[in-house]
């Protein structure tokens, strides 16, 4: 793995190079906007339907907005498919042949597998492949965010074009091959984002909006809402393409349901010692192997009260809040335990949204007072018993749907549940924004 800080001098490839983006999604449009504003010539399209609509919305912009991926590829010497990745295969056979002689191609989906495998049968043999992936939403500024680089079938020159027309996102680059990419962001996504997602279709289940409820405000409480939030605001194929076309995030999803279930039962069950002797042993192996570079003897924490209480959604009073069994925290670490992932050898490529909710892990399991606190209130306290088991169902749920490999099912699933909170969204973002921006700046990579 490479590591550097996108940097050089761009201006001679900018006289003769074109770049083409095809779909401008969210994600899209971020890219074509930054790349255009930075003085390359941009050539992007969407489905034909919306040619109208963005040319419009891009009449004041350089961006030049053409009818389809045919146009987009005949002209341009370096094009960026930004689809969903459960459609990459179909859109690379439709306009791949269209592809410019010797032009480099690549993606930005967030599962590398098919769209390698799509850009090797439906591409020309004389086009170059070098793909990407930004590891952050495009709402997240991307100024010193990990940014994926992928040189699968090109040369030195070409990579060199990539990662000039991408420094303008000011991003850090990481260099990985596609199933290096694949295994780390399975390691740093797939479960972070099915523990949010269980929160969310838990709290809906129980038709609770959860800053309205005491035990559910401050501290940890407000990391978890807003980040549920944040990804329900979100579009669902964001989430289900890396948690379904992934093999090694399916088996992930598949142990977190595991793992929380097999605790679930403990706590109902009132097995008291070996509940808490695996979470000590959890613990033990990701905070204190002696392959982490974070001991449990560690007194830096990511983050601390005076930022964890900041961000909150709803008024209650410090000392009238209820602790928490955290049965999404304790299942998150068992999770890595079982699969033997240490989440920090992959913190140089990790997204905004896993260094905190590893930051809120550690909050919980590097202060032993918490941690046994939160092991108490779980075999001996009931208020949050229904909640957990609501829990356990939805993390259950998530992996059943990722495992038999149904968009439809997951789409129906993820928008039922963003419409519960619908109303919250923009407050929810605008708070979220805010304390990413003031997390990140007291985590390290």
């Amino acid at each position: 793995m490479i590591t550097t800080t996108m940097n050089g001098d761009s201006r001679s490839w900018k006289e003769t190079t074109e770049v083409g983006i095809i779909g401008l999604g969210d994600m899209g449009k971020m890219y074509a906007r930054r790349i255009s504003a930075a003085g390359w010539k941009v050539n992007a399209c969407d489905l034909p339907q919306k040619y109208e609509a963005l040319k419009e919305e891009f009449s004041n912009t350089n961006i030049n907005i053409l009818q389809n991926g045919h146009l987009v590829s005949r002209r341009s010497d370096f094009i960026m498919y930004s689809v969903e990745a459960e459609y990459i295969d179909r859109v690379v056979a439709m306009y791949g042949p269209s592809t410019k002689l010797g032009a480099i191609v690549g993606g930005q989906t967030s599962c590398k597998a098919p769209e390698i495998a799509a850009l090797e049968e439906h591409l020309p043999p004389d086009t170059q492949i070098v793909s990407c992936h930004s590891l952050h939403g495009p709402s997240v500024s991307p100024r010193g965010q990990p940014l994926v680089l992928i040189s699968h079938r090109c040369t030195p020159e070409a990579t060199s074009l990539v990662r000039s027309i991408l420094s303008c996102f000011d991003s850090k680059i990481v260099e990985l091959s596609a199933k290096e990419h694949d295994r780390i962001t399975a390691d740093t996504q797939a479960v972070t984002h099915a523990a949010f997602l269980s929160m969310g279709v838990a709290w809906a289940a129980n038709n609770q909006f959860p800053w309205e409820v005491t035990r559910y405000n401050g501290g940890i409480e407000n990391v978890k809402i807003n980040l549920t939030l944040r990804i329900y605001s979100n579009k669902w194929h964001v989430y289900a393409g890396l948690a379904i076309l992934n093999p090694s995030a399916r088996k992930q999803i598949k142990q977190y349901a595991n793992s929380v279930t097999e605790l679930y039962k403990l706590i109902i069950e009132r097995r008291a010692e070996e509940f808490t002797n695996r979470i000590h042993e959890a613990a033990r192996f990701v905070f204190g192997s002696p392959h982490s570079i974070n001991p449990l003897t560690s007194d830096e924490l990511l983050l601390r009260d005076e930022v964890l209480d900041r961000f909150s959604l709803g008024s209650v009073p410090k000392d009238e809040r209820t602790p928490n069994s955290h049965l999404s925290l304790l299942a998150i670490v068992d999770c890595w335990w079982k699969l033997r992932i240490v989440p920090y050898d992959h913190m140089i490529c990790s997204t905004p949204l896993f260094r905190m909710w590893l930051g809120v892990t550690e909050y919980l399991y590097k202060q032993p007072q918490l941690l046994d606190e939160c092991i108490r209130i779980a075999l001996t306290d009931d208020t949050f018993r229904s909640d957990d088991l609501e829990f356990t169902f939805a993390a259950r749920g998530w992996a059943e749907c990722v495992g038999f490999g149904d968009f439809g099912s997951y789409r129906k699933r993820f928008e039922a549940t963003q419409g519960f909170f619908e109303g919250r969204f923009e407050e929810a973002t605008k708070i979220g924004n805010e304390m990413i921006a003031t997390i990140l700046a007291h985590t390290k990579d």
